[in-house]
């Protein structure tokens, strides 16, 4: 159980303060209502609102066909649902990249028609501009680096990232400069143990690790892996804490089997 129980709403200032005593910061993403208001009585700390919905909620191979619009769908559905955790929001492919004046419209749509408390950006100096201005207005940023799965194509790959030396001290320089513009957290992909335990203790703000080590201030999963009802993808870092694919398999089969034999409805299931 967090010890922050007792804490009404979850906010970037007690995320900093958790990263100063030494206690772990929990991150899950959710796309809907029931499931956000689920993953928000557990006690999460932080639901993320990902991109990742491109994947698992509306098919697509990677994340980036997902749009503005949909984004703000998802995420308008969580708020719905949430009353402890911060809710942060992916800004999509598109919506920022190369144009800071559109970042700012995207994080202020997002902010203004979902009811979100921060946006979440892929990428280090290159996006700086855009996460100035946005900062600016008074949107608060998590910055996403190491693997960012909506540079895929530039990748070619969804490899761990940052083995080289070239890129480990890349990724340090805009861990610091994201630090140093004002973002309050920033998520790690796929990067050494070794080099995600480094920045954690060069950074005074939260990291949270997706296969970056156990060293990181706090962890994130997406939702659908972890419970295990989405069975096509197992990377090395994901724990799964259940097998709802096969529960959910199992109860359907046990539904169809009760219609077709005319066991459901019985007597004491109508009017």
């Amino acid at each position: 159980m967090s010890t922050h129980s007792e804490i009404k709403r979850i906010t970037t200032h007690i995320l900093q303060e958790m990263k100063v005593r030494g206690e772990k910061i929990s991150m899950l993403t959710a796309y809907d209502y029931s499931m956000a208001k689920i993953v928000d009585a557990a006690g999460t700390d932080i639901i993320l609102v990902g991109d990742s919905a491109s994947n698992v909620m509306a098919g697509h191979e990677t994340t980036l066909p997902i749009t503005l619009d949909q984004m703000i769908y998802h995420a308008s559905s969580v708020i719905r649902g949430v009353n402890r955790a911060l809710v942060v929001v992916d800004l999509p492919f598109g919506s920022y990249q190369g144009n800071s004046s559109e970042a700012l419209r995207s994080a202020i749509r997002i902010m203004k028609e979902s009811g979100a408390h921060a946006i979440k950006m892929e990428g280090g100096e290159e996006i700086g501009e855009s996460i100035i201005r946005i900062l600016s207005a008074g949107v608060p940023v998590m910055g996403h680096l190491g693997l960012t799965p909506q540079s895929i194509y530039k990748f070619g790959t969804y490899a761990v990232r940052a083995r080289e030396e070239a890129e480990a001290q890349k990724l340090i320089e805009d861990a610091k400069f994201l630090e140093e513009l004002g973002c309050f957290a920033i998520v790690l992909e796929k990067i050494p143990a070794t080099l995600g335990k480094q920045v954690a203790e060069e950074l005074k703000i939260p990291l949270i690790g997706i296969g970056a080590g156990p060293h990181v201030d706090g962890q994130v999963l997406v939702i659908h892996d972890m419970l295990g009802i989405n069975k096509d993808f197992s990377p090395k870092f994901l724990r799964r804490y259940a097998d709802l694919n096969t529960i959910i398999t199992d109860a359907v089969g046990n539904y169809i089997q009760d219609v077709k034999s005319k066991d459901f409805p019985n007597d004491r299931e109508g009017y």
